[in-house]
């Protein structure tokens, strides 16, 4: 698709949506990120705790054991969740040949007493027989039955978890865990809010810094001499100066692991982007393109796929024409930069051809000559190249001869010059004796037809007949050929002495004036002069391609 999209537009609609999603990630994620922290410090005391009160229950830890526990820190590695097949989990570690109810009632009580700890499980109830814990009771969704069954196969002594809990799914259970949690978070927002708040500050300066120095236009112009990649540079710094606050700032606050989240969540949405707006980013790479190659320059005469017209300016959106007809014509540079470019302006020199028939009974070279002489007394023919004429065609009752002629379009008007070279050689060509004839048609008719037409001819009243056929072929003579010749020049001269007439009228030199029209150029130089949102990316001290 060709679009007419507004880049300005879309840069800053972009820049404020970055901006604003960064700011939120940062405020949600944040606070996710320090809990995180106190969690893993919870769960860590938790540990420690849990392998104190496993050495002071189990009567069968000996002194060098406590000893040693004692001294060593604890490392608490948690293995990944069993599989669960038809509500029952299973436990990985080896069985013991020979279980003991003293171990039974040890790891019930240990279950029961994590349990009664851990808000939504309290009223979970615990059995164990042979090392199979059952689980009954009520948990008020599954999330709080899975972690009290995982929480049981941690121990090491549990063979087998048979799961009976009922999911009771109650409302106020499940809004108030949701709830506190919110209330937690928002406590930790308001514990990192200082840090926070310097986050945000940093990254605020580093992306003003970034914002001031792409804004220096003349250094940029300065390094290069294109106006649009001086842009495209200005606008790259700008946008590593905005990731590097970022990363500045995620630092600070201790959560680099953001970063990653971010870019590849930016990687997804522009590609989804890119799909979408492509054919305004083939068009913006065009852009790019046409203003280091510049193929043509303001004011030039150029014809690109059948458009023609006069160049107004380059944008990074389109290249904008001033047709022969004095509209705008506004073509996108995607298609621009594929398309055959045909630049009248870029060699003034330009030739135009047409042609004339004379009676095959004269001579052709004669004829060139009477023509060519008449062509050359034009003002605006150049003396080099030479004008010409050639015979190209023979025909049944006519020689076609072609002239070619060169002018200098840039003081010369292409389209009346070639009119006036017409009218010039072709009264020059009649008023040396050439004739341009007619096409002749001959008809013939057999001897049974024309008795056909002789005996309809005695038939009809020729009062009441508006036809009259004359069976005999008329004689062609000299005196019947003079006659026609004289009501022919009768006719030319009639017709030129109305034009000579007509011609020395008022406002006449303007039809035969070739020079261009200057109202055309004006508009062309009103357009140029008017200003414009966008930057032309035509410059005349860029070298051309």
């Amino acid at each position: 698709m060709n679009t007419d999209f507004d880049r300005s537009t879309m840069r800053n609609f972009i820049k404020a949506w970055g901006q604003m999603l960064l700011l939120l990630s940062i405020f949600f994620t944040f606070p996710v990120y320090a809990a995180g922290e106190e969690v893993a410090g919870i769960t860590t005391e938790l540990g420690t705790d849990k392998a104190e009160n496993t050495a002071a229950d189990n009567p069968l830890l000996d002194t060098a054991s406590e000893a040693e526990v004692s001294e060593s820190p604890v490392v608490i590695s948690e293995p990944p969740p069993p599989p669960v097949i038809s509500g029952e989990s299973t436990n990985n570690a080896q069985i013991e040949t020979t279980p003991t109810p003293q171990k039974d009632n040890d790891i019930r009580q240990r279950i029961q007493g994590i349990f009664s700890e851990i808000e939504g499980l309290q009223d979970v109830n615990v059995s164990v027989t042979q090392g199979v814990v059952t689980l009954t009771g009520e948990t008020p969704n599954e999330k709080k039955a899975q972690q009290a069954i995982n929480l049981t196969n941690r121990l090491t002594d549990v063979v087998t978890v048979e799961d009976r809990i009922d999911r009771t799914l109650d409302v106020q259970e499940n809004v108030t865990t949701v709830y506190q949690g919110l209330k937690a978070q928002a406590k930790n927002l308001v514990k990192a809010l200082p840090l926070l708040l310097v986050g945000i500050v940093l990254f605020a300066l580093v992306t003003w810094f970034g914002s001031w120095l792409s804004n220096r236009n003349k250094m940029w112009q300065r390094l290069t001499p294109n106006p649009f990649v001086a842009e495209l540079l200005s606008q790259t710094v700008k946008v590593i100066f905005i990731i590097f606050g970022l990363i500045l700032a995620l630092s600070l606050i201790g959560a680099e692991t953001i970063l990653g989240t971010l870019l590849g969540g930016a990687g997804v949405i522009g590609i989804a982007v890119g799909f979408a707006v492509k054919d305004t980013i083939e068009n913006y790479i065009a852009s790019l393109m046409l203003s280091i190659r510049q193929p043509f320059r303001a004011r030039d005469h150029i014809l690109i796929n059948n458009q023609e017209g006069i160049v107004v300016r380059l944008t990074s959106r389109a290249t904008i024409l001033m047709t022969l007809d004095g509209n705008q014509l506004r073509i996108p540079n995607a298609e621009v930069f594929k398309a055959t470019i045909l630049n009248y302006t870029k060699n003034s020199e330009r030739r135009f051809t047409f042609e004339l028939g004379i009676d095959s009974n004269d001579d052709p070279l004669a004829a060139i000559k009477v023509g060519l002489d008449a062509i050359y007394t034009l003002a605006f023919v150049l003396e080099e190249p030479k004008a010409v004429a050639v015979i190209t065609n023979v025909g049944d009752s006519n020689i076609i001869l072609e002239f070619q002629i060169w002018v200098d379009q840039s003081d010369t008007d292409f389209s009346k010059a070639r009119s006036i070279a017409i009218r010039e050689t072709k009264h020059a060509l009649e008023n040396e004796g050439f004739s341009l004839p007619e096409p002749i048609y001959r008809l013939r008719f057999n001897s049974n037809l024309e008795k056909a037409f002789e005996h309809m001819q005695a038939n009809t009243d020729s009062t009441k007949s508006d036809l009259t056929i004359t069976p005999t072929t008329p004689k062609v003579t000299n005196e019947n050929l003079n006659k026609d010749n004289n009501v022919d020049d009768k006719d030319k001269k009639q017709a030129k002495a109305r034009a000579k007439l007509i011609l020395q009228g008022r406002n006449a030199d303007e039809v035969l004036n070739a020079r261009p029209d200057d109202k055309l150029m004006e508009k062309v130089e009103q357009e140029i002069a008017e200003s414009s949102d966008e930057t032309d990316l035509l410059d005349n001290n860029s070298p051309q391609e």
